[in-house]
């Protein structure tokens, strides 16, 4: 009942791709909520408020590691016994308190209202909210809405569902062909690529973008390089604004980032000399940083548990450029046309699974044991307390890994607890 179901063949290319086999079953993921933690550090005069319960608050508060006399642009409005009983008006309840909000940070420009579990559960429409207080509080502030629930999602999904409703409120490219880079990357990331993107004389935006009054445009002749794998609705909803989405690997590790690149660069006519020019140092300064870790890591096992989405080209990563063994790569949801060229550089017996039943899982899991372990924080101490080596997978979405700067630094996010266990053994 509970086996997994073999798919069709991936359509990479190759007649020797991997298989993907589909569990549905118990998982084991956080919610939308917890991408807030790394989504209003990039927007830098948005706010998140969260329309919630207490489980919210500690959530998002534990994940940021929010001290209680700080004040972060994120916050929840606590929906209380008196709401669900319906004994008070819950829009105007959120509206006294966006009200309060503004009055109090008058720096914020735009708002996000997020929706959890439990306002999905009482039927709140925050989409209804959102427009009501964009009519109150415009020009000064914009006001938007998206879900963060975590009941049929993982946790990255929360910036796809962020970053899309800011797809509609980007202003029209006209004709003006450009590149716009889609997917929250960490500020000293952005600049590293910015540079290289000018020097190659490819004019380029970021989505999202460190301010909201400046918005990165979009339309028929946008051409979108995704950096994130998980943003398969801002994919959608960029292409229904007119743009294309380049076909390309992710920009994880020094082959990863230069075929990244070289998809750009190929879309809009960049010659292989200024190409090998602009990239080449780069790329080989990564490839001399990830040779001590490839020493370390090679013939190494590692197993993926299905949480961020990031577990295809991490493994690719891992396999084609640390020389690892990929005992088992799952992944919550797997995006066929944006992993094509991901799958097509995966090794043809790789083991992949799309979905989770985290019993079998675990089984399968405990049954290889392998050298490491990449899965999310609920199943990390137990499987550390049988003996197996675990890197959060979360820790690999709040960490600078892209790009050639950053590769040694993901390759050291694997190498890392396998010294720790060694340290530690009598």
């Amino acid at each position: 009942m509970n086996s997994p179901v073999i798919l069709a063949e991936s359509k990479t290319g190759s007649c020797d791709a991997p298989q993907v086999k589909r569990e549905r079953g118990q998982r084991e993921v956080f919610c939308g909520l917890t991408s807030i933690v790394w989504l209003h550090r990039k927007i830098q005069d948005a706010f998140f408020l969260v329309i919630g319960s207490r489980t919210c608050a500690h959530l998002i508060q534990s994940a940021a590691g929010v001290m209680i006399f700080a004040e972060p642009r994120f916050a929840t409005a606590i929906i209380e016994e008196r709401d669900l009983a319906g004994l008070a008006d819950v829009d105007q309840e959120l509206d006294r308190v966006v009200g309060r909000l503004l009055e109090r940070r008058p720096e914020i420009k735009m708002l996000f209202l997020v929706g959890s579990c439990p306002s999905e559960v009482i039927k709140l429409d925050l989409k209804r909210a959102a427009a009501r207080l964009n009519r109150e509080h415009m020009p000064n502030v914009r006001v938007l809405n998206y879900s963060g629930s975590g009941i049929e999602t993982t946790f990255t999904q929360g910036e796809d569902a962020c970053l899309t409703s800011l797809v509609a409120e980007l202003p029209d490219a006209g004709a003006q062909k450009s590149l716009l880079i889609a997917g929250s990357l960490p500020d000293v990331v952005e600049d590293q690529f910015a540079r290289m993107f000018r020097e190659l004389n490819i004019p380029c935006a970021f989505l999202p973008g460190r301010k909201s009054t400046s918005l990165p445009k979009v339309g028929a002749n946008s051409r979108v390089l995704m950096a994130q794998p998980f943003l398969g609705d801002t994919a959608r909803a960029l292409t229904d604004r007119g743009a294309a989405i380049i076909a390309a690997p992710f920009p994880f590790g020094a082959e990863g980032t230069r075929l990244w690149l070289q998809s750009a660069a190929a879309e809009f006519g960049v010659s292989q000399q200024l190409f090998e020019a602009v990239t080449g140092p780069a790329f080989r300064r990564a490839e001399a940083a990830l040779a001590e870790h490839r020493a370390r890591m090679q013939g190494k096992r590692i197993f993926f548990f299905p949480d961020s989405q990031l577990e295809v080209p991490l493994a690719r990563f891992a396999a084609r450029e640390l020389g690892m063994v990929l005992e088992e790569v799952g992944t919550p949801y797997l995006h066929a046309q944006h992993m094509a060229q991901e799958l097509a550089l995966l090794p043809a017996n790789t083991p992949l699974y799309e979905g989770q039943d985290v019993e079998l899982q675990l089984d399968r899991c405990r049954a290889v044991r392998p050298d490491i372990t990449v899965c999310g924080l609920g199943l990390a101490n137990p499987l550390e307390a049988e003996g197996l080596t675990t890197k959060w997978s979360i820790e690999l979405v709040f960490s600078p890994v892209h790009g050639f700067e950053q590769a040694a630094d993901l390759a050291g996010l694997f190498t890392r607890p396998l010294n720790r266990r060694e340290r530690l053994m009598v």
